[in-house]
């Protein structure tokens, strides 16, 4: 998978932008806050509708103007795609595949695979489980449209059973279709998120082995907010209705998937309570390569790597297992510099110098 063409209008700080990338590493290179980001910030968004950023559509339009276009022209082995996006002031948005109008984001998943890696990313490991549950969510979105179709429908019946709990009035029989809805939903969800686990393990676990010379190990686990035993919907929907008066007097739902958390091991300790700041960083690591290599195994294509500003953060041997192992993978870099990864460009390699909103080549 590669990227040919980007074009950028009325973007964030760029009024005009056409690129052509290189087949291997592109490094955007220039001084903080000139717009680096936000080509990177625009090719994501080609890939889930949505900013790394922000929520707010709105802010991704050019001050003065009422639209934003994003086009991504994408090479792929079965079948071409250009990915044409319109976002207007007022968060709406047009998305276009191939010319073909996209009423679903559904729709537009799975179209052009991508997986970033920012600074940000190390809130994976250290902060809440709902950061862990997104990022495992929009990996297996974009692998699988069933599986995002099932959350959607899931978050759904979730506010509708929410809704119902805040009146404080025990509708047994609506909360009986609610929760046989979600146990529906839940099944799918848990199970899809376990096969993704187990593959997190099977490279992950090599991954960090190599990124530490083997001086450290790590083991991924999925942790539910149910004792799962032989029937994982049967176990969800007792266990909402066994919870119902908790789950009333909190106006809420307390257990499912949406509570759920992935946990991280380094050498068998809780890398989100115990590990340094180094480990968590090669954990993230771990992950996003992991994630790559995820995606290559269920498409049979590498997805877009891109590297928001994370060269500078990393150490020597993590810095060099990044750059050492991504000649198969289109790269976007952005850097104050390029000092330290000179050798790893070659002739299908481009550097692009960004300033005020201009990228020259």
């Amino acid at each position: 998978m590669l990227i040919k063409y980007l074009q950028l209008m009325n973007y964030r700080n760029y009024k005009e932008l056409s690129i052509e990338l290189g087949k291997n590493v592109n490094v955007f290179m220039g001084d903080n806050a000139q717009g680096k980001t936000n080509i990177l910030e625009a090719i994501y968004y080609c890939g889930f509708a949505r900013s790394h950023r922000t929520n707010r559509d709105r802010e991704l339009v050019n001050w003065n103007e009422n639209k934003a276009l994003i086009n991504l022209y994408v090479k792929r082995e079965r079948i071409d795609k250009k990915i044409s996006i319109a976002i207007f002031k007022d968060g709406k948005k047009a998305i276009n595949v191939n010319s073909i109008k996209i009423n679903k984001i559904s729709e537009l998943i799975g179209a052009f695979n991508v997986v970033m890696f920012s600074p940000e990313d190390l809130k994976i490991v250290k902060e809440s489980p709902g950061i862990r549950r997104k990022f495992i969510d929009m990996e297996l979105s974009q692998l699988n449209n069933k599986y995002y179709y099932s959350l959607v429908q899931y978050n759904k019946v979730l506010n509708e059973r929410n809704s119902v709990l805040k009146t404080k009035k025990l509708d047994e029989y609506m909360l009986d279709i609610y929760d046989a809805q979600l146990g529906s939903f839940a099944k799918y969800i848990i199970k899809e998120r376990l096969k993704y686990i187990e593959f997190l393990n099977k490279h992950g676990k090599q991954i960090h082995k190599d990124i530490t010379s083997g001086k450290e190990s790590i083991e991924f686990k999925y942790h539910t907010s149910i004792k799962l035993k032989d029937s994982i919907e049967e176990d969800i929907i007792s266990a909402l209705k066994a919870n119902r008066k908790r789950d009333m007097e909190k106006g809420l739902t307390s257990i499912g998937p949406h509570r759920d958390d992935i946990l991280i091991y380094i050498n068998g300790i809780d890398a989100k309570s115990f590990g340094s700041q180094g480990q968590q960083r090669t954990s993230v690591l771990t992950i996003k390569f992991a994630s790559l290599r995820i995606i290559k195994e269920q498409t049979g294509e590498y997805p877009v790597l891109l590297l928001d500003d994370v060269l500078s953060e990393l150490d020597f041997s993590r810095k060099k297992y990044i750059l050492s192992s991504i000649q198969d993978i289109q790269t976007v870099i952005t850097c104050t510099g390029i000092e330290d990864i000179n050798e790893y460009l070659d002739e299908n390699s481009k550097v692009f110098r960004v300033k005020e909103g201009s990228v020259i080549l």
